[in-house]
């Protein structure tokens, strides 16, 4: 009876599979995420006055850094039981494993990493001395690190949720039974969620929690100071809402005996955005 009420998904994990290559659902809708993040942060930067090539060139190093955050914390969640005895797939990228969480961290030491040296008397020192015939290096015209950041957050949360629609038609990541009527069920013979039992559909828990966070915190992206701010509204708030929808998920590791590495990473952020956040954060008007 159960199955009867449930959702079936029967979609093909994989848009495109010819031969070695092979191109996901969860793929395609991860860089439509990203894009629009990225087109979306330079378009509202632009408006604020910030140099639009300026906020493309940290847009590359913060999906450099979210690439290797992504992918280092699912190698370390996985390092056991996948990893440790194959250490060359820990660089195929392509062939999936990564987690949002690193791709959040990530992307953000990323990009903050390229504005604080970029334009530091080491790195322009050094450039003039090894590339001397590239010419004279000037300072770039770079965003601050927490205005950047504050501008990058509503446009992240737009992204991750588009993220989430390929992972609900992938069906990859497995979440508790439920008799609930939309429970979900997968029946397309590429899916990893093939044969289980009506789930619940924890991702798409997570894609109307990111909508509905961006709805919240979008009229405070001017009122906190100082800048990055409401990065960390942004990073707390998150936090706390995957903190409590991971217990809907079912994961191969788990730490502290109850805690998956999600959570573990959401208590971390939490322990620090909620007292900067206390100690710093004023509300101002608009605009001011």
């Amino acid at each position: 009876m159960g199955e009867l009420a449930s959702i079936s998904i029967g979609i093909n994990p994989n848009l495109i599979d010819v031969g070695n290559f092979t191109l996901s659902w969860h793929g395609v809708t991860t860089f439509i995420g990203v894009a629009l993040a990225v087109y979306l942060t330079a378009r509202w930067g632009g408006k604020e006055g910030l140099n639009v090539d300026s906020i493309y060139s940290v847009a590359v190093w913060a999906i450099i850094g979210g690439v290797i955050g992504a992918r280092l914390l699912h190698v370390i969640d996985f390092w056991d039981e996948v990893y440790k005895d194959d250490i060359v797939s820990v660089f195929t990228v392509w062939s999936g494993g990564i987690a949002i969480y690193g791709a959040l961290l990530g992307g953000f030491v990323g990009g903050a990493s390229y504005i604080a040296i970029r334009n530091s008397d080491w790195f322009l020192n050094m450039w003039e001395k090894v590339f001397p015939f590239m010419g004279e290096a000037h300072r770039a015209n770079l965003p601050g690190i927490g205005r950047i950041a504050d501008i990058t957050a509503p446009a992240v949360l737009l992204g991750m949720a588009i993220g989430r629609v390929g992972d609900i038609i992938n069906g990859e990541h497995f979440s508790k039974i439920t008799d609930l009527p939309w429970g979900v069920i997968y029946t397309h013979a590429n899916s990893p969620g093939i044969f289980r039992p009506p789930t619940h559909p924890a991702v798409a828990y997570e894609l109307i929690f990111d909508l509905l966070l961006f709805a919240a915190i979008w009229p405070l992206r001017n009122r906190l100071r100082p800048n990055g701010m409401f990065f960390a509204l942004f990073l707390g708030a998150y936090s706390i809402g995957r903190f409590y929808l991971s217990f809907l998920r079912e994961e191969f590791n788990e730490y502290f005996g109850v805690l998956n590495e999600a959570q573990v990473v959401a208590i971390i952020v939490v322990i620090i955005t909620v007292p900067l956040l206390v100690w710093k954060a004023q509300l101002v008007r608009p605009n001011s």
